[in-house]
């Protein structure tokens, strides 16, 4: 260290220091007896500082040692030496500069002896310290708990009682559900080894070993989930069996808790035979069974015994969940037959080769099974007491409640519930009547089997402003026709969907073709019913700025009327009183297809029923919501824009009193401005007294009506959607094999007797013929007189006949077959030798139907071009999100 940094010596015991050492009592030795290297003291022997603040520090820590060796000393000399002492003196001073010791802490955290951030990380021995403690934490806490849980009784859950439905007027509907339980149960021995083998193969291969529980397992499913991978259970067979036998369904914290707990209990005190036996004669297989014995009568109609290798890996599949792996089919566009085959069949495969995997099935044998191929199962056979259209709507209720309310599956098959419906008995009688009238007059499979066979109908009838489901038609018998045609089977709605664009016009207004497709309300134009938009036929479909639309092909669209007949310039009243496609397919375009979809969702159309939106051919109803959420949403138009929910059940009660409460959980929202919905009601009424739906106007004469025709490209559904003010109803009909393994809709050229089916043909017919019998009750009502709405948009203009080229064009089939797309919601025209509004002389010339053929002339036009959208096949997912049933009942959240 440089010279002028050190500090000038002090004198021999002088200072404050030295007093402070006498008045301890403490001898204070001279300065430079010390120990200290040579190098600090001077050529005349006096003391220089030390070199530094770093050796000033080995001198503190050294104090201690020095201060016991020259200690030592002083004791072994008479008095000792200046040296001697000095060093007694130097240890003192060591001491009083060194750094007292910590007093030990029975938890050293922060780390003693420790700086900065070492003094917060713990040391091996209390990482392993505080793992040994909550391990046995753990299981002290498990202990405890294993010695307050008690296995419940068993023999609750085979009190299983009935279940009693009930009309709207509180009378007693039928019997069902609960108590018709099919549950046999049988010991092990009866229950094939291969049944056996499948199961613990498919559902816990560690069944064997395990205690109850599976703890890699349930972490594998926690892991999987945390990683955004597939739902799992994690549960064992055990757990499955605590759960079906002791417990209820419901998903909480405690009760999961309670079955680890007592599935180690169980797992202790019974056998695993004991355990596999009673999984398999409580879990539940589908179709309404229960245990092993009623799922092979159910399925192969034969005894549990009976059942081979292949039968048993397809009856472990279902136990994964029988609405997705029943061959059959399910609840919900996701659980079609297609789509369970498919999904059973794999898992059928996945079965037999986990058995071969654990050694319970030789390879060969299961190549052999492989090669026989899936074991189809019978079809389903419903209980006798659910024939007619009594299963259609118990199963509805069913459905609602368990999607709605938190009774579970389970629960409400233990039975024991009174369940209070909307359902009216007389309209329920009512319309299954005018259905079978008009089918009885004018269907016939054996004259006609090539174009009258496989024929159905499907309704529904919902109260405007509560949204009470008062009737439906589900087809014609629950025990031999299983699809229930009230609820979803992907039937496109045609032209019934045209007041949701007309709707969306009214309410969010057309864009301005200067701006960006963005705009806000004020850059909008409200349209009013009596705007001009181009009606002629094979009309190029335009974006909103007016440059023409191509799709994904680049291709253009030319839109097509019915007929190929061309209107000129029309207003939008006069466009929906005909069914003119193409001032439709442009006004939603104008106003943005997004506005269309949310308009349909406003008015109480599910988004999983409205897949191809940002397709024009969405505004002419490509979109396949259920004859429930149609008549739904046009009974939101009935009751000025108020939107309520459809439902079945009022309310439900057990032995301890009512449960739950629709009026609890009821919420009624203004969809649709009410300015909108009256003004779209307003056009409809034109449709009922001077156009495509006059079949309508014997209703109209007695109660205001509004209703819209439909029908779909290809002539595979026609539609009539209709309401009074206090009632809304929507009538369905379309041709669909439902007992082939691969469904299509086919087309009704001829069905009937008719050239086509329109939606004013047999389905108007059937709900006029409904409405009078439901409605000669009911006074009537009138609809609240429309305001006058938005802004006229555009101005007619003179069309110039075609000369004999263009019509030569057009008449010719286009070389490109992408120049022209066909729509997706023919509907009938007036003829051209009719006055428009002569609605007796259509019927005459047409034999009591429309002019023939679709809106984009495809009946016999060899020029049509073929279509280019087509109808889903029944029960296919149409563009459903998160795999949430679209069946009405399944999801209606």
């Amino acid at each position: 260290m440089s010279e002028h940094r050190r500090k000038p010596p002090q004198q021999q015991g002088g200072g404050r220091a030295a007093a402070r050492r006498s008045q301890s009592g403490r001898r204070a030795a001279p300065r430079g007896a010390s120990h200290a290297p040579s190098a600090s003291f001077g050529s005349e022997g006096e003391e220089r500082p030390y070199g530094g603040r770093a050796e000033a520090r080995r001198a503190a820590k050294g104090g201690r040692r020095r201060a016991a060796d020259h200690g030592a000393g002083h004791g072994a000399g008479a008095g000792g030496g200046r040296r001697g002492g000095g060093g007694g003196s130097e240890g003192g001073r060591g001491r009083g500069r060194g750094r007292e010791p910590e007093k030990k802490r029975f938890i050293d955290y922060p780390r003693a002896g420790k700086y900065g951030w070492r003094r917060f990380v713990p040391s091996w021995k209390q990482v392993t310290g505080t793992c040994l403690g909550f391990f046995g934490l753990l299981v002290a806490t498990a202990g405890i708990g294993l010695a307050m849980v008690d296995i419940p009784d068993p023999q609750r859950t085979a009190n299983v009682q009935k279940n009693v439905y009930y009309w709207s007027d509180d009378t007693q509907m039928v019997i069902a559900g609960g108590g018709d339980k099919n549950r046999q149960i049988v010991d092990i021995e009866e229950i094939p080894q291969s049944m056996q083998n499948a199961v613990v193969a498919a559902e816990n291969a560690t069944f064997w070993d395990d205690n109850g529980v599976d703890p890699m397992g349930i972490a594998r499913a926690v892991v999987n989930m945390a990683m955004g991978g597939s739902t799992q259970s994690g549960s064992t067979i055990t757990q499955q069996y605590v759960k079906n036998t002791y417990l209820s369904q419901e998903q909480t914290l405690k009760r999961k808790i309670t079955e680890l707990l007592i599935s180690v209990k169980v797992g202790g005190i019974q056998s695993k035979e004991t355990i596999l036996a009673g999984y398999l004669n409580t879990a539940y297989y589908g179709r309404g069974a229960y245990g092993i014995e009623a799922a092979a009568r159910a399925y192969y109609n034969k005894s549990a015994i009976d059942l081979d290798t292949s039968e048993s890996a397809f009856l472990a599949a279902t136990l994964n969940g029988p609405n997705l792996y029943d061959p059959a089919g399910g609840q919900g566009p996701g659980a079609s037959a297609k789509e369970n085959t498919e999904r059973a069949t794999n898992r059928w495969k996945f079965a037999l080769r986990r058995m071969v995997e654990i050694g319970e099935l030789d390879q060969s044998e299961r190549q052999e099974i492989l090669t026989k191929g899936f074991p189809e199962p019978d079809k389903p056979k419903p209980a006798t007491n659910k024939a007619g259209q009594i299963g259609y709507l118990t199963d509805l209720a069913d459905n609602y409640i368990i999607a709605n309310t938190n009774i579970s599956r389970n629960k409400l098959d233990q039975g024991g519930y009174k369940i209070h419906t909307t359902f009216d008995k007389k309209k329920m009688a009512a319309l299954t009547k005018a259905v079978e009238k008009v089918e009885k007059e004018n269907i016939d499979e054996k004259k006609r089997p090539e174009t009258d066979k496989y024929v159905q109908f499907g309704g529904a009838s919902v109260e405007p402003k509560t949204g009470k489901i008062k009737a439906i038609y589900g087809g014609s018998d629950a025990t031999v026709h299983f699809t229930n045609n009230a609820d979803y089977t992907g039937v496109q709605v045609g032209s019934t969907f045209k007041p949701f664009v007309l709707s969306a016009a009214m309410e969010y207004g057309i864009r301005d073709p200067d701006l960006p497709p963005e705009q806000t309300p004020e850059q909008r134009t409200i349209v009013s019913p009596k705007s001009i938009y181009d009606g002629d036929n094979k009309l190029k479909v335009k974006n909103y700025d007016g440059t023409i639309w191509h799709n994904e092909k680049d291709e253009e669209w030319h839109q097509r009327n019915d007929g190929d007949e061309s209107k000129g310039d029309i207003d939008l009243r006069t466009a929906m009183q005909f069914s003119t496609n193409t001032p439709y397919i442009q006004l939603a375009m104008d106003v943005g297809l997004d506005k269309v979809r949310q308009t349909a969702e406003a008015a109480g159309i599910k988004k999983d029923n409205l897949p191809g939106w940002r397709s024009p051919s969405f505004a002419l109803g490509t979109s396949a919501p259920s004859a429930i959420r149609l008549a739904g949403a046009y009974a939101t138009f009935a009751a000025s824009g108020k939107q309520a929910e459809p439902y079945s059940v009022e309310s439900i009660e057990s032995k301890d009193g009512e449960v739950w409460n629709h009026d609890e959980v009821a919420k009624v929202k203004q969809g649709i401005p009410a300015d909108v919905a009256d003004n779209v009601t307003d056009v409809l009424r034109t449709v009922v007294q001077e156009g495509t739906g006059t079949a309508a106007k014997p209703v109209d004469a007695q109660w205001p009506t509004a209703g819209k025709t439909g029908t779909t490209d290809g002539n595979k559904s026609a539609w009539f959607a209709g309401y009074t003010r206090q009632l809304s109803t929507a009538i369905g009909m379309f041709r669909v094999d439902d007992q082939a393994k691969n469904q299509k809709f086919l087309e009704m050229y001829g069905t009937g007797g008719q050239k086509s089916i329109h939606g004013a043909s047999f389905p108007a017919e059937i709900w006029t013929e409904y409405m009078l019998s439901a409605m000669k009750d009911k006074s009537p009502q009138q609809f609240p007189e429309p305001s006058d709405l938005g802004t006229i948009v555009g101005e007619p203009t003179p069309t110039p006949p075609p000369s004999p080229t263009e019509t030569e064009e057009e008449e010719s089939p286009d070389p490109s077959p992408t120049t022209e797309a066909p729509p997706t919601s023919p509907e009938p025209d007036p003829t051209s030798t009719c006055r428009p509004l002569d609605w007796e002389c259509r019927q005459n010339e047409n034999g009591g139907n429309e002019n023939g053929g679709d809106e984009n002339g495809g009946s016999g036009d060899p020029g049509g071009g073929e279509p280019t959208t087509e109808q889903p096949d029944p029960g296919e997912n149409e563009g459903n999100e998160n795999g949430n049933p679209g069946a009405w009942f399944g999801s209606s959240k």
